[in-house]
């Protein structure tokens, strides 16, 4: 092997007007939501423990760096070849891309064009050049909508996690934080480029870093900790055979993710163990939540003691009874977060707004003592709580993301730990009714950069609502799925020209606000979105005839010889009407029926809920 070069590089030396292939055999983008998730995350935590308020951008040169890890290339004559990497390098140019769309009209850039693309000889090309991903990157780059049909799975991939980073990125770093962020994020944040002189010696370095010396896993260090301190051969065996097969069972549950087993291990322990996590101020140290979640196996053994294990036989106890049942509920909760179902329906709808720390609630609500009826009705209530306690939060224009609640919802954690099915009721209400938010904030409602990645679920919800109680057979997952070749998309009813309007509003300003509001806004299959969109109202009414019953509903036709429709209306007293005309008045009179809806699907009592 001849030599080989290692260097520590920041983002902006690894990528400002750089370029790099990828070898048409590794071509393939395999990321999944939960890394883009963490990525996104990671950064977002790491960056927050440094910044405050009040600093000015030259304050970032004194925050700290992050690592994220290595990426092996080769290069010969000038031509960089990404051997290993490429996920990682692929993923932060989805993000750079997220990032220079968001500060796109503000006065205070940072200019990391260039680390997206470069131009040589009046030619522009992608720092990370592969043909087929051209017109899917040009798309995401200029803010346009692409459409994917015929593109490869990468391209599919892509876009899939763009849109997962839109959905993650804190709402704090999209405002005042941003240039910060982006500073930080390309100054500070570092990968060990690893470079050979050959392909050859290339592989045979990822071969080297990737197959000898396989570590053990957290997983595997917590099991033999506790394995080793349970004194019975017979019993440490059927231990032992009992956790390899709960931990296979949940390894199967995610095929994207290596790390589903820890997973389920730090919600667990944080649910049922943690009594502290790290102070927001900085320079606060790490505690139980934090600890948790990077070396669970040494906190256990930390604090084996205080979890109560003592002798072997709490050490039987806690593989043979306590962990059996808890896996045996994130199983059952991870599956009801991939399907929809009539008994556990608010696992789905929280996990399709990507609320990941339910799984920490549900699992504190959880008593040893509990019967399998009652873990039921627990998991609803918790759950159910949790679709109204988001809900309201967006209505009101504010934040659910993981940096931002997890201390709130750490704190509601301790309050419901273990506590009988009437005391849980009783405290998930109190917080319900003392919350400062309420769904009257559904009167401001609308679209907006914020509110984009719920609003879908949202009217999916509406529309979803109307259809089972008219008898129709659709599938609230196929209003939401975004996999699918034909997605559903949000319907603006009034078509975005503004000469259509200026007798309506007072400039192009409040036409937008107005266009954009709850009231005025529905779903409708992509492919008719983009036919429908320049269509005057009253041409659109007619093709609204034809989708879901929300749009439906809007035509004077919906009422008549509709006897499903018509006993709904009289069941609800929901001020439904057809509406010949769409102007201010009747996008205010439609916000206001979407208000009661939304009361009538989540406003429900928790007592209701579990039934």
């Amino acid at each position: 092997m001849k030599k080989i070069i290692g260097k520590e590089k920041s983002l902006t030396d690894l990528l400002v007007n750089k370029k790099y292939t990828i070898h048409y055999y590794q071509r393939e983008y395999k990321w999944g939501k939960k890394q883009i998730e963490e990525l996104v995350e990671d950064l977002s935590d790491e960056f927050l423990e440094n910044y405050q308020a009040d600093h000015v951008r030259a304050d970032v040169a004194n925050y700290g760096h992050y690592y994220l890890g290595s990426v092996v290339l080769t290069s010969n004559e000038g031509d960089h070849a990404i051997i290993d990497g490429q996920q990682r390098l692929t993923s932060i140019t989805l993000l750079l891309v997220y990032l220079n769309n968001l500060q796109r009209d503000r006065e205070t850039k940072v200019v990391i064009d260039n680390m997206i693309f470069s131009e040589q000889y009046g030619t522009k090309s992608f720092n990370i050049q592969v043909q087929e991903r051209v017109d899917c990157m040009n798309a995401l780059y200029k803010s346009e909508a692409f459409d994917p049909a015929g593109a490869t799975d990468s391209v599919h991939n892509m876009l899939a996690r763009f849109e997962d980073i839109e959905e993650t990125f804190p709402q704090v770093l999209r405002e005042d934080a941003l240039p910060f962020f982006i500073d930080w994020l390309i100054n500070k944040v570092y990968l060990v480029e690893i470079t050979a002189t050959t392909e050859q010696d290339a592989h045979k370095i990822f071969v080297t870093m990737n197959d000898r010396g396989l570590s053990l896993t957290p997983t595997e260090m917590l099991k033999g900790y506790l394995l080793a301190e349970i004194k019975d051969d017979a019993q440490r065996n059927m231990a032992n055979d009992l956790w390899k097969k709960k931990i296979q069972e949940i390894r199967h549950l995610n095929a994207e993710s290596k790390e589903e087993d820890a997973d389920f291990i730090k919600t667990w322990l944080r649910a049922q163990y943690a009594e502290t996590i790290r102070d927001t101020k900085k320079g606060a140290v790490p505690e139980d939540f934090d600890l948790i979640g990077t070396e669970f196996h040494k906190w256990v053994r930390d604090n084996a003691k205080r979890i109560g294990l003592n002798r072997s036989e709490d050490y039987e106890r806690f593989i043979l009874k306590e962990f059996i049942l808890y896996a045996n509920t994130y199983i059952q909760l991870k599956k009801a977060s991939q399907q929809l179902s009539n008994s556990l329906p608010y696992v789905f709808y929280n996990a399709n707004r990507n609320f990941t720390l339910q799984y920490q609630l549900i699992i504190a609500a959880v008593d040893m003592m509990d019967k399998p009826e009652t873990i039921t009705k627990k998991i609803n209530g918790v759950t159910g709580f949790l679709d109204q306690y988001i809900t309201r939060r967006v209505f009101n224009f504010k934040t659910v993301d993981y940096s931002t609640i997890k201390n709130a919802v750490f704190i509601l954690t301790k309050k419901i730990r273990r506590l009988t099915l009437d005391n849980l009721v009783t405290v998930l209400q109190n917080e319900l009714d003392q919350m400062e938010f309420t769904l009257d904030g559904v009167d401001r409602f609308r679209l907006n950069q914020y509110t984009s990645r719920y609003m879908l679920h949202i009217l999916s919800r509406l529309a979803y609502y109307i259809d089972q109680e008219v008898g129709l057979n659709t599938k609230f997952e196929d209003y939401v799925n975004r996999e699918t070749r034909n997605p559903h998309d949000i319907e603006h009813i009034w078509s975005n020209h503004f000469d259509r309007f200026k007798d309506q509003c007072d400039d192009e300003e409040d036409f937008e606000r107005t266009r954009s509001k709850f009231g005025a806004l529905l779903i409708l299959p992509r492919d008719k979105n983009r036919s429908f969109q320049d269509k005057g109202y009253e041409e659109k009414l007619e093709l609204y005839f034809g989708e879901n019953m929300l749009a439906r509903s809007l035509s004077v036709n919906c009422y008549r010889n509709n006897p499903q429709f018509e006993n709904f209306m009289d069941r609800t007293q929901l001020p439904f009407k057809g509406l010949e005309k769409f102007h201010r008045a009747e996008i205010t009179e439609r916000q206001e029926l979407y208000k009661q809806m939304c009361r009538s699907i989540w406003g429900k009592r928790i007592l209701d809920i579990v039934g």
